[in-house]
C-alpha cells in the first residue's frame, strides 16, 4: 500500500527507495518516503564507509502509532530529507524482522543516554563498523516534549561527526566492555539451586499488585501473562496445603476480570490491546499484536480450568474467535499486528459517539447498553466513548426490572449489530507478515483452550498454522523467521526455535503425532548445536551461523514474550523426561545455573526461568496412556477437565510404530494402560482412570 504525500501528476509515487522490494510492510510504508532508505544489509554499509558518513539508524513496527508520527511529520518532510539524504546514510529497520538487531541497539540507547528505550528508536552508528555514538527515540519536528527538533538533532550529529568523529573511539570501546559484561557469572556445578527466588518472586508481586485494578504497578499498565499464569500454577501447587495461597488466586483473576472489563479488551469483536495507558486499563493504546492474544488466550483458558469462572471461558473464546475471524490467513499462518490508527487518527475505529449508538440500537437494546458500556457517564476518549464494562448485568437487570437472562439477551444483539456498523468503517491496517515465533505463541494458546473449551475447531486451526510453518519456513533442518506473499527468509532465532517445540508438545496432548514430536526433537537438536553457549550455559539469540553483528546477545528477561532462555529450559525439561533424554536435563539446569545471579537479583523480570526453576526442583507428571483409539480418547478427555499445568499426557495408539526409545518401552497391554512417571521414577502401569487420577492428584 502506498503511503505517501509526494505524487506525480498521474498519482504515481515522486519517490521510490529500495525498500519497495522488501517483505516487510512496515517498510515499504516508507518505500516512498523522500528519505533514501536502506534495507539493513552490506550496500548501506559498503557506501558509509566509501563516503565515509554516519549511518542513521531507524527501528520501528507497523502498528506503532508514534512510528507513524515520525514517519508523517519527518520522513515525507522534504526539508528533512535533504538533510538525511546529504549527511548521513539511512537504514531502516523491522523491529520484528530483526529483533537481534532491535535488542542490541535499544540496549546501546539506553546504555548511551540513561533514559528508557522505545519506538521509533533511532540511532547514530559509526560509518566503518556499525557502532552507535549516539540515540534516542521519537524526536519530534519542532522541538517539545523536552526534546530538540529534530532536524536540528540532525545538524548537530553531522557536524559533530565531521570533526570529532575521531574522539569516539574512548566511548564505544566502553560500550562494547559494557555489552561484554552485560551476563553475570553463571552458579558453579557444585552450588544447590533453591527455591529461594521463588518466595522473593512471590513477595514482589505482593507489593507491587494493584489491590482495585488489578495487574501489578501504575500506568501504564501492560498484561503481564506470564506473572498470572505463574500465580495460577503457584495457587494450583499449594492447593493441598494446609494453607493454600488463596492471595496468589485472587491476584491472577483479579487481574483477568479487570482486564476483561476494560477498554484493553475489545468488548465487541475481541482481542486485547498492546496495553493502558492508565491505571484502570480504559484506554489501550490500540494496536493489537498476535503475541499478546497468544498469551493471553492460553491464561485465560487456564484461569478457566483453574476456576470453573464461565467468565474467563467466554474471554478466552472471543479472544480465539478473533484469531480466526481476523488474523489467520488463508495458508493457515496467523498475521502479526492491527495498527492503532486509521485514518490518521489512533483508536478511531474503535471509539463511538452516543447518538451514534442511539440510534443503530432500539430503546430496550440501548437502556440496558448504556450503563454497561459507560455511555450514561462522561465521554472517556477524545470527546467520544471507548467501551468498557461498568455496570454488572445483574445490577442493570435489577433496575430494568428483567431478568439476567434478558439483559444478556438485549446487550448480545447492541454488541452484533455495533459490530455489523464498525465494520463499515475503514480498518486499521494489517501486517499480513508471518512471524515464527509470534505463531508458535498462538499455537500453543490455541492448543491450551482446544483443551480448556473442548473445541475440536481451534485444534484444527493450531495444526494447520503449525503445518504452515513446517511446509513454509523450516527448510534443510533450519527454521525460518519470516514469510510474506510466498516468500520465507532470514534466519529464525532462539525464540522461534524453542517456542515452536513448546507449541509443538502442548498440540501432542491434544492428538498425538509423531511427526510433530520429531519435529520438537529436530528444532531443539538445532537449539543445542548452534545457539548454545557451552562455556557459560544457556543459549544465544542468534545461531553461531547468523549475521556478525557488534554483538552477540544472550538474554534471560522476560519482555513483550516469554524468556527465549526460560521456554528453552522449559522444553528440555519436559522433552528430557518424556524421552529420558538425559542431556536434555542437564542443558536445562545448565541454562539456570547461568541465569542464576539474575534471578536471585531480579526474580520478577525472569517469570520465563523460574517458572523452569520450579519444574526442575519439582518435576512434573509424565503420563504415556496407550491402547486403543476410542478408550486413548476418552481417558485424554477426562483427564483434560483439571487444571493440571504440571503434568504431560501423551495418549499413543497402541498401533504406533518406531516410538523413540523412552516411549516405546511403555508398550500397549490390553485396551489401554497408563504410565505415570515424575522425574525417572515411574509407576507400575495403570489400567484405572480413576486409580490414574488418584496418583496425579496426590
Amino acid at each position: 500500500m502506498t503511503q505517501t504525500e509526494h505524487l506525480n501528476s498521474d498519482g504515481t509515487p515522486k519517490y521510490t527507495n529500495r525498500l519497495a522490494s522488501e517483505t516487510s510492510p512496515y517498510l515499504r510504508q516508507h518505500a516512498h518516503n523522500p528519505v533514501d532508505w536502506y534495507p539493513w544489509g552490506s550496500e548501506a554499509f559498503e557506501r558509509a564507509r566509501r563516503e565515509g558518513k554516519p549511518i542513521h539508524l531507524s527501528v520501528g513496527y507497523h502498528a506503532c502509532h508514534w512510528c507513524h508520527v515520525a514517519a508523517h511529520e519527518s520522513f515525507e518532510d522534504e526539508a528533512t530529507a535533504r538533510l538525511l539524504n546529504d549527511n548521513f546514510i539511512n537504514i531502516k529497520v523491522d523491529r520484528e524482522e530483526r529483533p537481534d538487531i532491535d535488542r542490541i541497539y535499544q540496549i546501546a540507547q539506553q546504555m548511551l543516554t540513561q533514559r528508557g528505550g522505545g519506538w521509533p528508536l533511532t540511532m547514530f552508528l559509526t560509518h566503518d563498523d556499525q557502532r552507535p555514538f549516539f540515540g534516542g527515540t521519537y524526536f519530534p519536528k519542532e522541538a517539545r516534549y523536552g526534546l530538540p527538533a529534530f532536524k536540528d538533532l540532525l545538524l548537530r550529529v553531522a557536524e559533530f561527526y565531521r570533526q570529532r568523529a575521531a574522539q569516539l573511539r574512548p566511548q564505544n570501546e566502553a560500550l562494547m566492555a559494557a555489552f561484554a559484561d552485560l551476563n553475570p557469572q553463571p552458579a558453579g556445578p557444585d552450588s544447590e539451586l533453591t527455591q529461594a527466588p521463588l518466595a522473593s518472586l512471590r513477595e514482589q508481586l505482593a507489593r507491587s499488585f494493584d489491590p482495585r485494578y488489578g495487574g501489578f504497578g501504575g500506568a501504564p499498565k501492560f498484561p503481564h501473562p506470564q506473572t498470572i499464569e505463574w500465580l495460577l500454577r503457584r495457587w494450583q501447587a499449594s492447593a493441598g496445603a494446609p494453607e493454600p495461597d488463596l492471595e496468589a488466586r485472587h491476584m491472577a483473576t483479579l487481574t483477568l476480570r479487570r482486564m476483561a472489563e476494560g477498554g484493553i479488551n475489545d468488548q465487541l469483536g475481541g482481542g486485547f490491546c498492546r496495553y493502558s495507558v492508565d491505571e484502570y486499563w480504559m484506554i489501550p493504546h490500540f494496536e493489537k499484536m498476535l503475541y499478546d492474544n497468544g498469551a493471553l488466550l492460553a491464561v485465560y483458558a487456564q484461569a478457566a480450568l483453574a476456576t470453573g469462572d464461565p467468565s474467563h471461558a467466554r474471554v478466552a473464546r472471543s479472544i480465539a474467535d478473533w484469531t480466526l475471524r481476523e488474523m489467520q490467513s488463508p495458508e493457515g499462518g496467523y498475521y502479526s499486528s492491527l495498527d492503532a490508527d486509521s485514518e490518521g487518527h489512533e483508536g478511531k475505529f474503535y471509539a463511538w459517539d452516543r447518538d451514534e449508538v442511539r440510534k443503530a440500537l432500539s430503546a430496550e437494546e440501548f437502556a440496558v447498553f448504556a450503563p454497561r458500556f459507560g455511555l450514561d457517564g462522561e465521554a472517556n476518549f477524545e470527546g467520544r466513548w471507548h467501551l468498557r464494562v461498568v455496570a454488572a448485568t445483574s445490577d442493570i437487570a435489577r433496575q430494568a426490572g428483567r431478568t439476567e437472562e434478558e439483559v444478556e439477551a438485549l446487550l448480545a444483539r447492541a454488541r452484533a449489530k455495533l459490530l455489523g456498523i464498525r465494520a463499515q468503517r475503514v480498518r486499521p491496517a494489517r501486517d499480513e507478515k508471518i512471524l515464527t515465533s509470534w505463531n508458535a505463541l498462538m499455537i500453543r494458546g490455541m492448543a491450551i483452550a482446544a483443551r480448556a473449551l473442548a473445541d475440536d475447531e481451534l485444534v484444527t486451526a493450531a495444526t494447520r498454522a503449525l503445518d504452515f510453518i513446517r511446509t513454509r519456513l523450516w527448510r534443510d533442518g533450519r527454521l525460518l523467521a519470516t514469510y510474506m506473499e510466498g516468500r520465507a527468509h532470514l534466519n529464525a532465532y532462539l525464540d522461534d526455535y524453542v517456542f515452536l517445540a513448546d507449541a509443538a508438545l502442548e498440540l501432542q496432548q491434544l492428538r498425538f503425532r509423531r511427526e510433530e514430536l520429531d519435529f520438537a526433537q529436530q528444532l531443539i537438536g538445532v537449539v543445542l548445536k548452534h545457539f548454545a553457549d557451552e562455556g557459560a550455559g544457556g543459549f544465544h539469540f542468534t545461531s553461531d551461523d547468523h549475521e556478525t553483528l557488534i554483538h552477540r546477545m544472550k538474554s534471560f528477561g522476560d519482555d513483550a514474550t516469554p524468556s527465549g532462555n526460560g521456554v528453552a529450559a522449559s522444553v528440555l525439561l519436559r522433552l528430557g523426561s518424556l524421552l529420558g533424554e538425559p542431556r536434555y536435563l542437564a542443558a536445562a539446569e545448565r541454562t539456570l545455573r547461568a541465569a542464576w545471579a539474575a534471578l536471585a537479583r531480579y526474580p520478577q523480570s525472569h517469570m520465563s526461568l523460574l517458572t523452569a526453576l520450579e519444574e526442575l526442583l519439582h518435576p512434573p507428571a509424565t503420563v504415556i496412556l496407550r491402547g486403543r483409539q476410542a478408550s486413548l480418547e476418552s481417558w485424554r478427555r477426562e483427564l483434560s477437565k483439571a487444571y493440571a499445568p504440571r503434568e504431560l499426557v501423551l495418549a499413543i495408539p497402541a498401533e504406533a510404530k518406531d516410538l523413540p526409545p523412552g516411549l516405546a518401552a511403555k508398550s500397549p497391554r490390553g485396551d489401554i494402560v497408563a504410565y505415570l512417571c515424575r522425574g525417572s521414577t515411574c509407576s507400575a502401569p495403570l489400567d484405572s482412570l480413576a486409580t490414574l487420577t488418584g496418583q496425579l492428584r496426590t
